[in-house]
């Protein structure tokens, strides 16, 4: 593992879903595999507040093989398929508060050739700029379902932490009734890497 970069506590993930996906702006997402290690800034963020909000899988507390980990303690690896993407959450709240935050948008940090080489793309900014395309980049797959963020080899890091903050309604949530009308989506004003 690189040594300057070191997994945040799990104390850092027991801060409230809303405050929790600002907090993870700036920070870095790590992922060492065979191939080599990748990281990328947190840029984007979209918070989803569970058995209240019609947008989360948990809506209603539904609980299933899928959600089965949101009702875990905050800092699990939360992961699914999309229209075949891979998407990565962090689990937030506590334990059977299933509540979780998407990380939508990376900068890439480090790896870049590696993760170049698992998304071929013709501009640096179009590598991780979107929750699926950042998976693919990373080497994050469903295997990392129920890791821990506080620990390799999947894991969040230190990072910088942004000037300003942005906040506006989540993506591609249309029928979810007044939840898609929610401002729990969070960027860095003005990098070019968040996904639209």
């Amino acid at each position: 593992m690189n040594d300057s970069l070191e997994p945040l506590t799990k104390d850092f993930f027991q801060q409230p879903t809303l405050e929790l996906a600002r907090s993870l702006l700036g920070c870095l997402l790590v992922k060492e595999t065979e191939e080599g290690l990748a990281a990328g800034f947190i840029v984007e963020t979209e918070a989803y507040k569970g058995p209240h909000d019609r947008a989360a899988h948990s809506f209603g507390n539904r609980r299933t093989k899928r959600t089965e980990i949101m009702f875990g303690q905050a800092g699990l690896v939360y992961t699914y398929t999309m229209h075949t993407h891979c998407l990565i959450n962090v689990v937030s709240a506590g334990i059977n508060e299933p509540e979780a935050v998407l990380i939508r948008a990376l900068e890439p940090f480090e790896g870049i050739d590696l993760m170049t080489q698992r998304r071929p793309v013709d501009q640096r900014r179009n590598l991780t700029n979107g929750p699926g395309k950042l998976t693919k980049a990373m080497g994050i797959t469903m295997e990392d379902y129920g890791r821990k963020f506080f620990e390799p080899p999947l894991f969040i890091s230190e990072g910088n932490p942004p000037e300003e903050i942005e906040q506006g309604t989540r993506i591609g949530i249309q029928n979810t009734g007044e939840a898609r009308h929610y401002p729990w989506r969070f960027w860095i004003k003005g990098s070019p890497y968040v996904s639209r």
